[in-house]
């Protein structure tokens, strides 16, 4: 089965967030409102540097896909 890169998510217990899930490597879940991130993997050490080079990158592609997403409903 094809998952698609990013997903939108939300929860109805947690009215004000909505998050953009990664869903290749590294998996993320992304709070849009704060830009706070959940890793839904395991990092060693050794991946810490590749993770800072492509995290600002990935931030960006998440918000690009919310804003596109947000913008094809009104």
């Amino acid at each position: 089965m094809e998952v698609p890169k990013f997903l939108i998510a939300d929860n109805s217990t947690l009215q004000e967030s909505i998050y953009v899930l990664h869903t290749e490597y590294p998996r993320f879940l992304l709070n849009v409102a704060n830009d706070d991130i959940l890793w839904l993997e395991e990092f060693s050490p050794a991946d810490q540097e590749e993770l800072n080079t492509v995290t600002e990158k990935l931030i960006e592609e998440a918000l690009t896909f919310f804003d596109h997403e947000i913008e094809t409903l009104e």
